[in-house]
């Protein structure tokens, strides 16, 4: 047993919130345990530069963690003037995954913006992001159809991710900070519905990780990403029975 009382194969609390942000095209508040993200989609009708002209639309993240997210307030980093190295790596990390599973040729040329936002971090922020992003974006989407804005849906496939990592006693699945401060091992997994890979990060924080070690938090991520889904779609399913009721 973990210190928080939970099996080794179990995730924290799940919820995933949608509509949370009133003005957004799709929106969500997610909660993993004590880790809170609020995730909201904005659409606009143009691309970047290098994207014009090509019929191609893009989709993008940004992340922040607000001041009192954490134990102690950290300042803004718009105050600061510029983007940690962290900040710029989580938010790209959310931006390529959720395009891993986007038909960008049935955009047509708009863009489609992610803003991830930690109100309360306990670990894991970054695969809460993704997760709940994923259905912000499908949700910006099913409006876009509805006001026939699209002819099709882009959204190829369903990712969602999940931390993972080693102590003394074997693999543990989504991490609190007390977890993954302390892990010897620690890892995230971004994973689609089908089982296959958007991108693994794993860092041997004492000693080398084996294989075999490897391949175990993988099968451990498949099973957490699976419940994932089923909370995703299920924000789905409430999102949709709320507007046609």
């Amino acid at each position: 047993m973990r210190f928080s009382g939970r099996a080794r194969n179990a995730l924290r609390p799940v919820s995933i919130e949608p509509g949370f942000a009133h003005h957004a095209e799709g929106s969500v508040l997610i909660r993993m345990g004590n880790t809170e993200v609020i995730c909201a989609a904005t659409v606009e009708n143009k691309v970047p530069p290098f994207l014009r002209n090509q019929g191609l639309g893009w989709v993008t993240a940004e992340y922040g963690m607000l001041p009192r997210s954490t134990h102690t307030r950290t300042n803004r980093e718009a105050a600061k003037g510029k983007q940690s190295g962290r900040t710029q790596e989580i938010q790209r990390l959310i931006g390529r995954s959720l395009r891993a599973v986007v038909n960008r040729k049935l955009m047509g040329e708009m863009t489609i913006t992610l803003d991830c936002d930690v109100i309360n971090a306990d670990g894991g922020t970054r695969c809460a992001s993704i997760t709940g992003a994923w259905v912000a974006l499908h949700l910006a989407f099913d409006s876009l159809l509805q006001k026939k804005a699209l002819q099709h849906h882009p959204i190829t496939g369903q990712i969602a991710a999940v931390s993972c990592g080693l102590d003394t006693h074997g693999p543990l699945l989504d991490l609190d900070y007390q977890e993954d401060s302390s892990a010897a091992t620690d890892a995230n997994f971004i994973l689609t519905a089908d089982n296959r890979i958007v991108e693994i990060q794993m860092t041997a924080e004492e000693k080398p990780f084996s294989s075999t070690e490897m391949h175990s938090l993988l099968a451990l991520a498949q099973e957490g990403t699976q419940s994932l889904f089923t909370y995703q779609n299920k924000a789905l399913h409430a999102e949709k029975s709320r507007k046609t009721a």
